[in-house]
């Protein structure tokens, strides 16, 4: 009989997960084995907890879900001598091909056949998960484990936040959720003026101005185009991050950048977004599309921050013992909600 671990599985097209036991995963030739300690709810989680159709077309069941993790090395697969059991880590979660052109040159993020953990493979919402041994990350000690949890995403937030210079400029965030709030914290930490977040959470903005957003605006009672007097902006924002997936958001952005302005695109746009490319056109205005974390630099600039003392800890709201994962889930979906930590140790 394999040995056995708790997990949580999509076992069905459907709302919902399941906490079941599945056989813990042996590593082959060039993968570990990873105990996990503390994993994260990721707004991709979310989406497949729903069976939004985004899941319906990306997600074939039954799997073990979950990509945000940290833990420690429990079994080594043949060929692996970089790392030894015990170690703390966690785990670059796109598996890539390494012999594409985007790989070969450095770029594996824009890797064509990539899988992504716990959404093309068994995730990370388990006793224990296996991966490469090349998406390994160490981390650093002194590091809060809570905070590496959700690393993954705070990897999302960094690559968009530093796509482009944002030292003295004026840098605008739409959409709050937790990669919004983090956005906002690495562009004031590496010198933006101002940071100015739209949505239409209250609880979310709160959270926001507690990491360092020197504006919020509510959409549904404020408007955007009165922030730019008080924040001294003459020509409107130098650099957008759209982390919302909202064509609305993205159409105010694009209309309050200035001439020549750059824009990160994070958040996902659903079909038939209306967009005027004219805008774009006449403004001269720079769009760049982001996915993931750039391979490996971006988690070497992710701990260097936090050991440079970027505080995170403000985003965690909650924190759970992995049985009461509903909680977790219920209060992601409430909106009032910033990073829910699960529990994974006995």
């Amino acid at each position: 009989m394999p040995r056995m671990m708790d997990a949580l599985v999509k076992e069905a097209p459907g709302k919902g997960l399941t906490l079941k036991q599945v056989p813990v995963p042996e590593p082959g030739m060039g993968e570990v084995r990873i105990k996990i300690h503390k994993t994260a709810i990721c707004g991709t989680d979310v989406h497949i907890y729903n069976w939004d159709p985004w899941s319906q077309q990306n997600v074939k069941p039954p799997l073990v879900i979950g990509h945000e993790y940290v833990g420690e090395i429990d079994a080594l697969g043949e060929g692996v001598t970089a790392y030894h059991p015990g170690q703390r880590v966690s785990g670059e979660g796109h598996i890539v091909c390494g012999h594409c052109r985007n790989c070969r040159a450095g770029n594996g993020q824009w890797c064509k056949d990539t899988k992504g953990v716990g959404v093309n493979r068994n995730g990370a919402f388990a006793e224990y998960i296996v991966i490469p041994a090349t998406n390994v990350i160490p981390i650093n000690d002194g590091i809060d484990e809570d905070i590496v949890s959700f690393f993954d995403a705070f990897g999302n937030a960094t690559h968009t936040a530093l796509m482009f210079d944002v030292v003295g400029e004026d840098v605008l965030i739409t959409g709050a959720g937790p990669i919004g709030m983090m956005a906002a914290a690495i562009a004031r930490k590496n010198g933006a003026r101002s940071v100015v977040v739209t949505d239409m959470n209250d609880y979310r903005l709160e959270l926001c101005e507690k990491m360092g957003a020197t504006h919020t605006v509510n959409i549904t009672r404020q408007r955007l185009e009165d922030v730019l007097g008080p924040a001294h902006m003459v020509e409107g924002f130098d650099v957008g991050m759209e982390m919302s997936g909202s064509d609305k958001a993205l159409q105010s952005m694009i209309a309050n950048m200035r001439n020549g302005g750059k824009i990160a695109l994070l958040g996902i746009q659903q079909p038939g977004a209306d967009i005027d490319w004219n805008q774009i056109i006449f403004k001269g205005l720079c769009l760049q599309g982001i996915y993931g974390r750039k391979m490996y630099e971006t988690w070497y600039k992710m701990m260097a921050m936090v050991e440079g003392g970027l505080d995170l800890s403000p985003i965690i709201t909650h924190r759970l013992p992995y049985t009461r994962f509903e909680e977790g889930f219920a209060a992601m979906n409430s909106g009032n909600a910033g990073k829910v930590i699960l529990n994974w140790m006995d």
